[in-house]
């Protein structure tokens, strides 16, 4: 899928705020974000910075995004646990799929063996995103996640948005 398609689909379902740690799966997604100025977009330091971020953009009345690689999500499930799991705050949350498809950094291998584990185990709704999505599976996962205020994750692989 093209960043800018992905974008757009943001826009339609009023994502406003962008907030995450960047992952080179996320290049062309990230500079689209630094050239749209319908965008609020604040990179973050570590995973759970931008996780508060994200809370507290959602309580001022702004519809969060938060990106990061595979690993990030192990260190922030605390964060999200005790922030939007119980204040029930939805966002979307792009993971970076990062493991198997990353020969030769076996820094990856790990966490991408286990991601899938952590969504079940935590009970987050998600969806792997291999080529794109469109606009009416983006407005369902959308209301669904306002409907339930919940997070809502999408693991993306590598070159899926491009």
């Amino acid at each position: 899928m093209v960043a800018g398609k992905f974008t757009e689909l943001l826009k339609e379902n009023s994502f406003n705020f962008i907030t995450g740690v960047p992952c080179s799966y996320f290049n062309s997604l990230i500079n689209g974000f630094y050239r749209d100025p319908y965008f609020s977009h604040y990179p973050a330091v570590r995973e759970d910075i931008a996780v508060g971020m994200s809370a507290g953009a959602y309580l001022s009345g702004k519809l969060p995004l938060v990106y990061m690689q595979n690993s990030g999500l192990g260190y922030s499930l605390e964060a999200f646990a005790s922030i939007h799991m119980i204040y029930r705050i939805p966002t979307l949350v792009l993971v970076s799929y990062r493991g198997p498809e990353d020969p030769g950094m076996e820094e990856h291998q790990i966490m991408g063996e286990h991601t899938i584990d952590l969504m079940k185990s935590f009970n987050l709704d998600y969806s792997i995103l291999d080529t794109g999505i469109d606009s009416r599976k983006f407005g369902v996962i959308k209301k669904q996640m306002i409907e339930k205020k919940s997070l809502f994750f999408l693991l993306v692989r590598k070159e899926s948005i491009s």
